[in-house]
């Protein structure tokens, strides 16, 4: 299954998200087993592709990853990154801006964060909440959201003009599925941490949220920083969907390992003479 034409959003597309199954598609006939067998796979894969990236020091990769309330985000990240070098892969979570990150613009906290050379960046939440909650909660006018689409291609095409690629996912799970993840975290007390009465009243707003992330989707998917709506019923499912097209990602930035700094030759005849050495002893 070609999971990165299906899943991407195609620019100027109009997002009905009431019209996507939050579930497998139809044609998807692997098991849990064969599902984690893949992604075990794939996730020695990313850790090869990250390497090279963090070798060649000259691209960097930005992940944002969004979702409503128990849609997986900490659980993508857990279990797609999990393999990757630490040494070159970090994670940035959005929260309620700081002081210091509301005195200046909306995007200035997403640029200070955004991935050096060589590096992986993810986006837990993202400078898309400025026309999330934002929107939702009346936290600006509507005159000031309303521009914001626009400023973040423009922020986005500049990362992209400085070797940084850009894709985002957005973790689609359907209102029954959240309401049913809602009951497991009351069941278990490990996930108990991740409760607040906030849940239930943001979950009062699945619509108006709904159609904050349609046109979020719709004006913000472009050719070189796509946005892609994953199934997110199953985890499972929800993993290799997201691990697979991140290959693919990565794959199409041409990374190229750079060449030796050294005589290779030379210091291999070292090294020889050493074990030589070593040998004698």
């Amino acid at each position: 299954m070609n999971f990165y034409d299906k899943m991407r959003v195609k620019e100027n597309q109009r997002v009905k998200l009431g019209k996507i199954s939050a579930n497998p598609p139809e044609n998807y006939r692997l098991d849990k087993k064969r599902t984690a067998e893949i992604l075990q796979a794939n996730r020695e894969r990313l850790l090869d592709l990250q390497y090279q990236l963090y070798a060649e020091g000259k691209q960097s990769l930005l992940i944002v990853v969004q979702a409503l309330d128990t849609g997986g985000k900490d659980g993508v990240i857990n279990h797609v990154f999990a393999s990757m070098n630490p040494q070159g892969c970090r994670t940035k979570s959005f929260k309620v801006p700081s002081s210091l990150e509301a005195s200046h613009d909306f995007l200035w906290r997403a640029h200070a964060a955004a991935p050096a050379q060589g590096e992986v960046m993810i986006f837990n939440r993202s400078h898309y909440e400025d026309v999330l909650v934002s929107r939702v909660r009346n936290l600006v006018p509507k005159t000031v959201w309303k521009q914001r689409y626009g400023q973040i291609n423009e922020f986005e095409s500049l990362l992209q003009s400085n070797g940084t690629k850009v894709i985002k996912f957005f973790l689609h799970i359907d209102k029954d599925e959240q309401l049913r993840r809602f009951g497991e975290r009351l069941e278990n007390k490990s996930k108990h941490w991740k409760i607040s009465e906030s849940d239930y009243a943001e979950r009062g707003f699945w619509d108006e949220y709904t159609t904050a992330f349609e046109e979020a989707l719709a004006k913000c998917s472009t050719k070189d920083a796509p946005w892609f709506i994953i199934p997110a019923n199953s985890k499972s499912f929800r993993n290799l969907a997201v691990s697979e097209i991140l290959i693919h990602t990565m794959q199409s930035m041409n990374i190229k390992m750079p060449e030796p700094k050294v005589d290779i030759e030379k210091i291999r005849k070292l090294y020889e003479a050493e074990l030589a050495k070593s040998k004698k002893k």
